[in-house]
């Protein structure tokens, strides 16, 4: 046996009081009165022995009293095989709010409830004094009183990561604490397989799974535009990729479409546990303005991620700047079609700033690249610009254009020797209709037809993809990607009879395809609340504003957040704020105007509820990790009466209030029975 304040045991010295009274009471000499002096022998002797061992009794009671009340001040306990030691004065208790948490048990009792209720039972068994740490109060350190009033505040937080972040703070001296507390539903998605190597060694950590129940999850993986240039008037495919993160199967899912508050589609989806199903839905956008979109999933009892946001902005025209002497078949293809905002440049009369502004830049079979040129070419790909490559004929040009080529990052290309005379033409082969660069090129023919010729002038050994190739295998129209850009490459001029490409029905679906897969959205339809930073595309105006402190803000209803913000390639990247927690639609402004909506959902991982087991974590820990240990609560299971077990011990102060009650008790008795024996003895004798 033990005791948490044995300096209380100076209090046994009081047992000395009742023993000291009780020798006093003893040298006192009695005088009783008797009417018949022949019954004076007997009375005396009976009732001397029953004096004194009523006296010994009520002296053992007193004594029995104060003892057990001393023993329950200095509040006895058997300790446990693993006790504690005293410097462990605090405790860290890591309760999940991650979305998943909303999941419910056996007894329909949501996870982060009963997280709550066993992280607060766990304070009132601990030693007093004890200090406990939540990782939301960074590093502020509570009493027991306030720990569990800060636990009752606690609620689902949409940007919550899990408790990874928190657990790699346990590795400093952030978090003080010797003995570490881990309540979640532990996701596979959230916690990898090595999590528990992130825990510091030094101090000891305690895992309780939460296990839900069965149930099924259905929730929007992902929306997907076959066509990045959105159009108005037209039908626009949706792609709409559903899954089930859930342990059961999911039957008649019912799933609506909205296009602002207009119900376009809906449908059922019947999906197994962990399956996937994929729906096309079209759609048709009506202004040119953003419109705010959304899919809702009813699926119960996880509700968390039933809605899906997302935004569809009509795509504004393709810049493209035409630099080349001359005519050029180019300028019919894209000077006549109201999608393409076409510029014209000579090679004397470049406009730079039109070039960082471009989609796509064409240059094609120009006499003299100059380093000017050149030097904004490359910058124009590395800010996510695309560039079409037209060599020309001329031998005089070659090393200018492979100069061109090294800087835009496709590398030494090969010249073909300068033909004598007339070019010979080959054909070049068929596309392949499973390209997804001919995705719906070739929709309404059952074949292709005859293929253009051409008369290459140069020839490479490595491309990130041939769209258009000679029958012989060398490519004609190949695809480099260079950083976030592109540049794509012809292998014979379209003029000067080294090529009847321009002339042939390929010719405007190809140089359409082009600027359409040149154009770049600056903005995503959707995005998610953990991830980091978001760049978005804004007016030139806007970012100019930024050094005057016109900065950005993200508003919903009457929610304001202020991002991290800063100018980067041309774009605004912000910080997604941590206080960001509602999936929804957040209106981007400056100076109080707006400029464009941002749709923001939970992160896709926590939907996917598949949770170690019991077993697998035992198997994780192993021998390698002998610093934490796993409490298995099941349903009425409580890790306050483990851990008092296994780590504080057996508490004696409640036999010891009761023996103390017990020997009062007894006193009590033992006074009343004596008033009583005087009043018959009284009456016993006879009166003379």
């Amino acid at each position: 046996m033990a005791f948490v304040y044995p300096w209380f045991l100076v209090g046994m010295l009081s047992l000395a009081i009742p023993v000291a009274i009780h020798l006093f009471e003893l040298r006192r000499v009695q005088r009783i009165a008797f009417t018949n002096v022949s019954f004076i022998r007997e009375v005396k002797l009976i009732s001397a022995r029953q004096r004194k061992v009523r006296h010994l009794l009520v002296l053992l009671t007193r004594l029995g009293f104060l003892f057990f009340l001393v023993l329950l001040f200095c509040q006895p306990f058997l300790p446990a095989a693993n006790r504690q030691t005293k410097d462990n004065n605090s405790i860290a208790v890591l309760v999940d709010t991650s979305p998943s948490m909303q999941g419910h048990t056996e007894r329909d009792i949501s996870l982060l409830d009963r997280a709550v209720d066993l992280s607060s039972d766990l304070s009132l068994v601990v030693p007093r004094g004890t200090q406990f740490y939540l990782p939301s109060l960074q590093s502020q350190l509570l009493d027991a009183v306030a720990f569990r009033k800060q636990l009752e505040s606690l609620s689902i937080s949409g940007h919550n990561t899990g408790l990874t972040s928190a657990i790699s703070k346990s590795r400093s001296n952030v978090l003080p604490a010797k003995q570490l507390f881990l309540f979640s539903d532990f996701q596979k998605s959230a916690f990898p397989a090595n999590f528990l190597s992130t825990i510091d060694s030094t101090k000891e950590a305690f895992l309780v799974p939460i296990h839900r129940s069965a149930s099924a999850n259905v929730y929007v993986d992902s929306v997907v535009l076959d066509d990045p240039f959105i159009r108005t008037g037209v039908d626009i495919p949706l792609k709409i990729r559903l899954r089930n993160g859930g342990n059961a199967t999911a039957n008649n899912a019912q799933v609506k479409v909205f296009v602002g508050q207009q119900l376009v589609s809906t449908y059922q989806a019947d999906l197994p546990a962990g399956g996937i199903s994929t729906s096309l839905v079209r759609v048709r956008l009506a202004l040119n303005s953003i419109h705010l979109c959304r899919i809702e999933v009813e699926d119960e009892p996880i509700t968390f991620d039933n809605t899906y946001y997302f935004t569809l902005q009509p795509s504004a025209k393709i810049h493209i700047t035409d630099i080349v002497a001359g005519t050029s078949p180019t300028q019919q293809v894209y000077g006549n079609e109201p999608l393409f905002d076409y510029s014209l440049n000579t090679p004397d009369r470049v406009n730079y700033s039109g070039i960082a502004e471009s989609n796509l830049v064409v240059v094609q079979e120009l006499k003299q690249v100059s380093s000017g040129l050149i030097e904004a070419l490359k910058r124009h790909v590395s800010q996510g610009g695309s560039v079409l490559v037209v060599p020309s004929a001329e031998s005089n040009t070659r090393e200018a254009y492979s100069r061109l080529l090294r800087e835009l990052g496709v590398g030494a290309v090969q010249w073909n020797p300068v033909p004598v005379g007339v070019p010979v033409l080959r054909e070049v082969a068929p596309p392949n209709q499973h390209n997804p660069f001919f995705r719906e090129v070739f929709a309404k023919q059952n074949k292709v037809g005859s293929m253009p010729k051409a008369a290459p002038v140069l020839r490479w050994a490595r491309s990130g993809q041939d769209i258009l190739k000679m029958r012989d295998g060398d490519g004609y129209l190949g695809e480099f990607p260079s950083g976030p850009g592109k540049v794509y490459l012809l292998a014979a001029p379209l003029r000067g009879g080294f090529s009847d490409f321009s002339s042939h029905a390929l010719f405007v679906p190809v140089m359409y395809r082009l600027a359409m897969e040149s154009y770049r959205t600056g903005q995503l339809p959707a995005y998610q609340l953990t991830q980091g930073s978001v760049a978005l595309s804004v007016p030139v105006n806007s970012t100019k504003n930024l050094a005057d402190k016109a900065v950005f803000k993200l508003q919903q209803d009457s929610n304001i957040f202020i991002p991290v913000q800063r100018i980067q390639a041309g774009k605004i990247v912000l910080t997604v704020p941590t206080g960001l927690t509602t999936p929804g639609f957040y209106v981007l402004t400056q100076k109080e105007k707006p400029i464009t909506t941002l749709a923001f959902n939970q992160a896709k991982r926590e939907s996917e509820l598949a949770s170690y087991s019991v077993e697998e974590l035992r198997q994780l820990i192993g021998a390698t990790h002998p610093n934490v240990h796993l409490y298995e609560v099941r349903e009425g299971d409580s890790v306050a009466a483990q851990y008092k077990a296994e780590r504080i011990g057996k508490p004696l102060w409640q036999y010891c209030l009761v023996a103390a009650l017990a020997c009062l008790l007894a006193e009590v008795v033992l006074l009343r029975f004596r008033r009583k024996v005087k009043v018959a003895t009284a009456v016993a004798v006879p009166v003379a």
